[in-house]
């Protein structure tokens, strides 16, 4: 079973922040497939779905923990559905990468990004997949930790939206072929 997390603080003080886009894109790809996020387990701590993507099963997993935590959410995951680490693909934020932009990679460092910094440790590897969803840089010298935890403006918020359905059209094709789905987010924002 191939499994596709977004990552998240919970809670409504953190909706709509940059810091959970990871999880818009999973709600979005579960709305789309007309299969909404429920409970998980007991043993899995987050909500889930599961999803059929060129007639395989696929596992989407919103974690219920804090960012910092999401690693056992998921390590919880990939046990219970008997998943490898090689069949996961973990969407978060990312402030190195330039307003709009998306990118797909396998394995790489934590980028100082607590959720996969979490799942490195959980997991014992960085031989998993990313989808990078680019949020841009901190304006001026303002705290990286005090951006992502902000929302995005109401400016930003249409092209947020639309980048949001370009990374599930992401994931969707990632689910059935993992080079394309690079190439597919590669093109992504590069006029914005």
């Amino acid at each position: 079973m191939q499994v596709v997390v977004g990552l998240r603080n919970p809670g409504r003080d953190y909706e709509g922040t940059r810091h959970n886009v990871g999880f818009e894109v999973v709600a979005r790809l579960a709305e789309r497939a007309e299969s909404p996020l429920g409970r998980a387990p007991s043993r899995i701590r987050g909500l889930i779905s599961q999803i059929a993507v060129a007639s395989r099963r696929s596992l989407l997993l919103a974690p219920t923990t804090y960012m910092n935590q999401s690693g056992d959410a998921v390590r919880s995951a990939l046990s219970y559905y008997k998943a490898d680490p090689q069949d996961l693909l973990v969407i978060h934020d990312d402030i190195d990468l330039s307003f709009g932009r998306l990118r797909v990679q396998v394995g790489g460092g934590s980028g100082g990004h607590n959720g996969i910094r979490s799942l490195e440790l959980a997991l014992g590897t960085t031989d998993f997949s990313r989808l990078k969803v680019g949020v841009g840089r901190p304006p001026g010298s303002q705290d990286p930790a005090d951006f992502v935890l902000r929302q995005f403006s109401k400016g930003e918020r249409p092209e947020v939206d639309l980048q949001v359905e370009d990374a599930v059209d992401v994931v969707e094709r990632w689910l059935e072929d993992r080079e394309r789905a690079q190439e597919l987010a590669a093109h992504r924002g590069r006029d914005v």
